[in-house]
């Protein structure tokens, strides 16, 4: 609970994480007879920060969000998923302040044994033209 109200307290706003739709009936939907499903998943409170620019090949700015712990664990129950990391394994992208990101890496901070918060290091999704 201290994180969240510490993250809320430093102007913590909203992120979505887009997710595939858990689908039981694997054979079908492997063959394309069963449409895949997304999901808009709403976590708060998550703070977003850029990181220090450094060369990069791409060009592309890094950001880490931090994310409440106890908010990701409500949504995995919601979705009754076994862990956070199939969460953020299933997550296509993140959306924050109407800007999409993509997820490179997942890290997380405890206290006592206690998950408090989740850092994921996120790039900007870049447009590609179809």
């Amino acid at each position: 609970m201290l994180a969240d109200a510490l993250l809320r307290s430093v102007a913590g706003t909203t992120a979505q994480l887009r997710v595939t739709g858990t689908n039981t009936d694997t054979n079908m939907s492997e063959l394309g007879l069963v449409a895949t499903t997304f999901a808009e998943i709403v976590v708060s409170p998550v703070v977003m920060r850029k990181l220090r620019p450094m060369w990069q090949q791409d060009g592309g700015s890094k950001w880490e969000l931090l994310v409440s712990a106890s908010a990701v664990e409500q949504q995995v129950r919601a979705l009754d998923l076994t862990s956070a990391q199939s969460l953020f394994a299933m997550t296509l992208a993140v959306t924050v302040a109407d800007q999409d990101y993509l997820i490179e890496s997942v890290a997380s901070n405890e206290a006592f044994g206690q998950l408090y918060l989740y850092r994921l290091l996120l790039r900007e999704a870049r447009q590609q033209a179809v």
